[in-house]
């Protein structure tokens, strides 16, 4: 007897596609992320995940906005709940890390940004803007240099912060307690 595949719905397809492509993405790196490999990964064919995307470029743009969309909202929820509490901004700071570091957000970036893919790092972009003006300023602490400052930091920690981290004889941890603590000297707590 041969072996059907359920039919999905768009979205559902959409985003089983999605999903498999950030798999490829914290497994390979960026440059793995393909509609054929995302094809074989959902065991579909390349035209129907083509049909869905467009493109491997759509298919990467997609898949950042997803990402960013699910990290933004955590890392909004942190900075309603430290202002609440004044709690450490080391949760932060350890969200923002992990998600450029562990989820492959710092790959992703370098990669569109080294390929010139402007509107695949627009969205990124936006949501980081958008998220500094729904939370706005508080006591005064710079939000906007706090959030340049982590993002490049985040970015650049992804991308070589094990390597640097070794050559300079530092714990791989350092530069999160570093930058949580100069953050907690801007907000002025």
């Amino acid at each position: 007897m041969p072996h059907t595949r359920s039919r999905l719905s768009t979205e559902e397809m959409r985003q089983l596609a999605l999903d498999a492509a950030r798999t490829i993405l914290i497994e390979d790196g960026p440059q793995s992320v393909t509609l054929m490999a995302v094809a074989k990964r959902i065991n579909r064919t390349h035209a129907n995940v083509l049909h869905h995307f467009g493109s491997a470029g759509e298919l990467r743009r997609a898949m950042a906005e997803m990402m960013v969309g699910r990290i933004i909202r955590e890392i909004g929820e942190k900075v309603v709940e430290a202002r609440q509490t004044e709690s450490d901004m080391r949760e932060i700071v350890d969200i923002t890390f992990d998600a450029f570091e562990k989820q492959g957000m710092a790959a992703l970036m370098s990669w569109m940004i080294l390929s010139s893919d402007h509107e695949g790092i627009a969205p990124i972009l936006d949501a980081v803007h958008n998220l500094v003006e729904e939370l706005g300023e508080h006591r005064g602490a710079p939000l906007r240099q706090i959030t340049q400052i982590l993002v490049l930091t985040a970015l650049g920690e992804g991308m070589i912060g094990g390597p640097i981290a070794e050559a300079l004889e530092v714990p791989r941890e350092a530069a999160r307690a570093t930058l949580a603590h100069q953050l907690r000297i801007m907000r002025g707590w």
